[in-house]
């Protein structure tokens, strides 16, 4: 039994319960306790106007409004399925962790409505090489400052390691080995993996240390550091990405840029499973998201090449 079950009815207190648990035994990251957090208190939201204050009384047909309410709000499958898939968690952990619910899940039997699969956005190989040659910074130009220097050793690895923001922005000095050239990342699930480097991205990053030291901020043990000094936060990162992308006309963001480093692994090998490995992904359907997008790449080369391709 959970160390954290507690005899509880009132939905307010499950939530809390269930949160502590992913916090304190799954020891999920701040950032996924945080999504469950918002998910299931809209959930508990919407069950307080319907009156439902005890989990006892969420039925299936609770569950089928709730999701139907957030159809028609225009939110997309996908979001759907997710916030689904908090609240059978939730009840997953009530039946299998603590002793306050019967074996019964609402959810069981209910799927989000399906929308069109979108393909993730990326640039191609000739975009990539533009956006890093022209953001380059030299050391020996004085009209490069520190910021520069560090905000494209975040574009080389975003792109090099194809890595996702959280896991960039955790990133410590010692996370990177610069003799072997590799790093060590913390992924989902505290899952950890050890990713190739190329010598690009080793010089961006010791570009940046010679600048960053310069800081006097050799307490943070952060890679990527604000000029004050503390951790540079998720969304400083994707405001700097956008400005920098702006610049070429793009709404680029670091998603962006895995997404890139995954669809031109994949055109350069055809090996998906180590593509997977690489992405960190637990399931191999999570990348094949990526063959779809190799498809249309294939696709797009004979159109303009085959003889027989041709349309009238």
């Amino acid at each position: 039994m959970d160390k954290n079950h507690k005899k509880v009815n009132n939905l307010d207190e499950v939530i809390s319960l269930f949160i502590i648990h992913l916090s304190s035994i799954r020891r999920l990251s701040k950032h996924t306790c945080n999504a469950y957090n918002r998910d299931l208190k809209q959930f508990n939201i919407f069950c307080n106007e319907k009156n439902i204050f005890y989990f006892q009384n969420i039925s299936t047909e609770t569950i089928r409004m709730y999701t139907a309410k957030l159809y028609r709000s225009g939110l997309s499958g996908t979001s759907i399925q997710r916030k689904l898939s908090s609240i059978r968690s939730l009840f997953n952990y009530l039946n299998t962790s603590t002793n306050i619910s019967k074996n019964f899940n609402p959810c069981n039997g209910i799927k989000a409505p399906k929308t069109n699969k979108k393909l993730p956005n990326t640039l191609d190989v000739d975009q990539i090489k533009a956006l890093l040659d022209k953001s380059k910074p030299s050391l020996s130009n004085k009209k490069y400052n520190k910021i520069a220097f560090r905000d494209y050793a975040i574009l080389e690895l975003f792109y090099t390691a194809g890595l996702r923001l959280a896991e960039l922005a955790n990133l410590n000095i010692e996370d990177v080995n610069f003799h072997e050239k590799f790093i060590t990342v913390i992924g989902k699930g505290n899952k950890e993996r050890i990713l190739p480097i190329g010598n690009a991205a080793i010089k961006a990053i010791n570009d940046w240390l010679s600048k960053r030291n310069k800081l006097n901020h050799d307490v943070n043990k952060a890679l990527f550091i604000t000029e004050k000094g503390s951790r540079l936060t998720h969304r400083a990162i994707q405001k700097r990405l956008k400005i920098i992308g702006g610049k070429f006309g793009l709404n680029l963001h670091p998603h962006m840029l895995r997404h890139s480093f995954a669809s031109h692994m994949l055109e350069s090998s055809g090996d998906i499973r180590a593509i997977q490995e690489l992405l960190g992904h637990a399931n191999l359907t999570t990348t094949q998201v990526y063959t779809h997008l190799d498809f249309q790449h294939l696709a797009s080369v004979y159109d303009k090449a085959h003889p027989r391709a041709q349309r009238k």
